[in-house]
C-alpha cells in the first residue's frame, strides 16, 4: 500500500511517499481503507519536534530518541471497514467510519489497523450527512474543543474569546459555543476573517490589526494556539472568567497555578482525554446540523511536502485533507 513514511525529524522534506506493506488486523482490530485523512498542526509540531527543550526531550522519549519509531503519521482519518479481527462483533464489513489513532498515528496510508475498542483515540460510525473529506476534519479538532468548552463550563447567554480560531479545532469551537448560546468573538489573521464569519463567530478580530484585549469583557476565553498575553487575558476576563489554554509553555502552567491559588478567575491547561462518548455528542450534533466542517485543500497523497509547508506556514483555513486515490 502506499504511505507517507517518516523516518526522521525535521522539515516537510523528511517525509516521503513510499510503497509498504498492508497492515493485518489483530484479533481485536479492524482493517480500514483510508478513504481520507486530516494533516493538521499537531502532526506538523511532532514531524519537526517543534516544542520547548523539556517537552521535547519527554516526546523524544516516547516517540524515538534518533529517530521516530512509528514511522506513519497522520492522526485523524475516515473510511470504510474492510476486515475484522476475529474478537470483533462492533462493526461489520462495509461500515463507514471516522477515527483518531492517538499518538500511535498511522493515518496518512492507504489503509490502517484500529482497535475496535480503543484505551487511546476514538472509532465511530460516521456521520450519515457527511462525506469522507467532511469525517476526517472532525475527531481531533471536535473533541478538543468539545473538552475545553465543556471544561470552562460555557452557559447560554456568556461571552467567549477564541484565539486562533482559523484551524480545525477553532471552527468546531466556534459552532459548538453557537449552539450552546454563548456570544462568540473569534480572532485570527486577516485572511481567516471571513471563515470565521461563516462558521459563525459574531464578531471577528485581526490579532495583527485589533484591539483583542478588553478590561472584563469575556466570561471564557478559550486560546487554541497558546500565544496570548497571560496577564493581558486575565484582565479582559470578567470577575468569575475562565481562561482555557489548549497548547500550553512551561512557564503559562506554573503562571496557571499561582492565578488559581490567588483570583476567583481560573486558568486551566489541561489535556484532552478522547472518549467515543465525546464524539458520539458531536456526530449527534452533526447530524441534526449544528456542526459542519470546513476544508481549505483536498490534495493527493503525493503533495504530503507541500502540504505540510502551507500549514507550518500557518496558512491552513479550517482543514486540510488528503484523499486516497485506491484507483491508483
Amino acid at each position: 500500500m502506499k504511505a507517507v513514511v517518516w523516518n526522521a525529524y525535521g522539515p516537510p522534506e523528511v517525509l516521503t511517499v513510499k510503497d509498504i506493506e498492508k497492515p493485518v488486523p489483530k484479533k481485536d482490530e479492524v482493517l480500514i481503507k483510508v478513504h481520507a485523512a486530516s494533516v493538521s498542526a499537531g502532526d506538523c509540531e511532532i514531524r519537526s519536534m517543534r516544542f520547548p527543550l523539556m517537552f521535547r526531550m519527554m516526546l523524544r522519549l516516547y516517540f524515538g530518541i534518533s529517530k521516530p519509531k512509528e514511522t506513519v503519521l497522520g492522526q485523524e482519518v475516515s473510511g470504510e471497514v474492510v476486515e475484522l479481527g476475529s474478537d470483533v462483533t462492533s462493526f461489520e464489513v462495509g461500515d463507514k467510519v471516522f477515527a483518531t489513532t492517538g499518538l500511535k498515528f498511522g493515518g496518512y496510508g492507504e489503509y490502517i489497523c484500529i482497535k475496535a475498542k480503543r484505551n487511546e483515540g476514538v472509532l465511530l460510525s460516521m456521520p450519515s450527512n457527511m462525506t469522507y473529506e467532511e469525517a476526517a476534519c472532525i475527531p481531533v479538532g471536535g473533541l478538543e474543543s468539545r473538552h475545553f468548552l465543556f471544561e470552562s463550563g460555557l452557559k447560554k447567554g456568556e461571552h467567549v474569546l477564541i484565539n486562533g480560531a482559523g484551524g480545525s479545532i477553532g471552527t468546531v469551537g466556534i459552532q459548538l459555543a453557537k449552539y450552546i448560546g454563548a456570544e462568540v468573538t473569534a480572532v485570527d489573521s486577516t485572511e481567516k476573517l471571513e471563515l470565521l464569519k461563516r462558521a459563525g463567530a459574531d464578531h471577528v478580530l485581526d490579532y495583527r490589526k485589533d484591539m483583542i484585549y478588553i478590561k472584563d469583557t469575556y466570561d471564557v476565553i478559550f486560546d487554541i494556539v497558546g500565544k496570548g498575553s497571560f496577564s493581558k487575558c486575565l484582565k479582559s476576563l470578567k470577575s468569575t472568567g475562565r481562561y482555557m489554554i489548549a497548547n500550553p509553555r512551561a512557564s503559562l502552567i506554573v503562571r496557571a497555578k499561582i492565578a488559581n491559588l490567588l483570583s476567583a478567575k481560573k486558568v486551566f491547561t489541561g489535556t484532552t482525554i478522547q472518549k467515543n462518548d465525546d464524539l458520539q455528542y458531536l456526530k449527534n450534533l452533526i447530524e441534526a446540523g449544528h456542526i459542519k466542517a470546513f476544508i481549505d485543500k483536498t490534495i493527493d497523497i503525493e503533495e504530503i511536502v507541500e502540504a505540510h509547508r502551507y500549514v507550518d506556514a500557518g496558512l491552513k483555513k479550517g482543514n486540510l485533507i488528503i484523499k486516497m486515490n485506491h484507483e491508483n
